[in-house]
């Protein structure tokens, strides 16, 4: 079995590039490091690449920018894949306005061009896109709320189970790149209906874990770990701390994605997260770390949020669960914090 991993290096490319070699798998990854260019050097996955290499010494690794279209076809007329798994991407809302170029022709450009590459020299692969809930832009925002004491919660008990598949995508504030990433979201969706290939199309809550390089732009919970391991000030931005997201951890990711290869679909979307019992709002984190480390958080509010940040983002994992019966949350917010202070203690 030949696997291809784009952003091989990144949170979830590393988990699914040691999972799938440990199954015996030739793993091939694709990541030229850009997190670094987009982050600095807290954004540097070198260290990733180093793991990954270490636990599968058959890694076959190459540098390489998906928005280098010839160097994409020649791979894939060299090599033969059964999965391809697309994680490589400029990830973050804030970050896209000053780089809009390098955004768009990052996330969907070279989404496209990974897509034909696998219509034209493997089109029997099972293609995975990891797409974000940024697609359906501030749209979440408009269901009716309710502030509780510590967070929002959705005030109509029809909207409990959180945002479904059907929740649409356009005439909102998405940012640069949630409109790159719906771009990319809906040609993965095209390939697969129109060419008939194999792709799931999956978007993303807050994905998580031990290897996250975390900045502040990207990677809330590992970054929220950073600040308060070192002591670092940290900013809560708008809508008093109270606002939601839910948690998945990298391995419940992977979990998901070797679902859908076994039994893969043409052009499937799945909204991918934490779900409601991983729901957590900025401020029940603070307060869930505090207590791990007996210590305060250094942290101000700035009361404007950021723009088109959700209020009050959980993920409807309904669907999933219908096709994928067997698949389960396996770790919960406090496993996964505990995890990440475990990590960072032991480096």
């Amino acid at each position: 079995m030949n696997v291809l991993i784009t952003g091989s290096s990144g949170l979830i490319g590393s988990e699914a590039a040691i999972h799938y070699a440990g199954r015996g798998a030739t793993v091939h990854g694709i990541d030229n490091n850009q997190r670094k260019r987009f982050f600095g050097p807290e954004g540097d996955t070198t260290a990733n690449l180093r793991r990954v290499q270490s636990i599968a010494p058959d890694f076959v690794h190459y540098d390489l920018d998906i928005r280098f279209r010839e160097g994409v076809l020649d791979l894939f007329s060299s090599s033969r894949f059964d999965l391809i798994i697309h994680c490589a991407a400029q990830p973050s809302p804030d970050l896209a306005a000053s780089l809009p170029f390098d955004d768009f022709d990052t996330n969907a450009v070279g989404t496209l061009n990974l897509l034909e590459a696998t219509r034209r020299h493997c089109p029997e692969a099972v293609f995975i896109h990891m797409s974000t809930n940024k697609v359906y832009g501030d749209g979440p925002n408009r269901l009716p709320l309710v502030e509780l004491e510590t967070r929002y919660d959705y005030e109509d008990p029809l909207d409990r189970n959180g945002i479904a598949e059907d929740f649409g995508i356009d005439q909102s504030l998405h940012s640069l790149f949630g409109a790159s990433k719906a771009a990319a979201d809906l040609l993965a969706q095209e390939y697969g209906r129109y060419f008939d290939l194999k792709v799931g199309v999956f978007r993303g809550g807050c994905l998580t874990g031990p290897q996250h390089a975390g900045v502040e732009l990207h990677g809330f919970l590992s970054y929220l770990i950073k600040v308060a391991r070192s002591g670092w000030p940290y900013t809560v931005f708008g809508y008093k701390g109270k606002q939601v997201r839910d948690q998945i951890h990298c391995a419940d990711v992977i979990s998901a994605f070797d679902a859908f290869y076994q039994n893969p679909r043409c052009g499937e979307v799945y909204n991918l997260g934490g779900g409601r019992e991983n729901s957590a709002s900025v401020l029940e984190c603070i307060d869930l770390i505090e207590q791990r480390t007996g210590r305060k958080i250094d942290w101000t509010y700035h009361d404007e949020p950021r723009r088109g940040d959700h209020i009050c983002y959980i993920t409807n994992l309904s669907k999933f669960r219908s096709h994928y019966p067997n698949w389960s949350i396996t770790r919960t917010i406090p496993d996964m914090i505990g995890e990440m202070f475990q990590l960072a203690a032991a480096a």
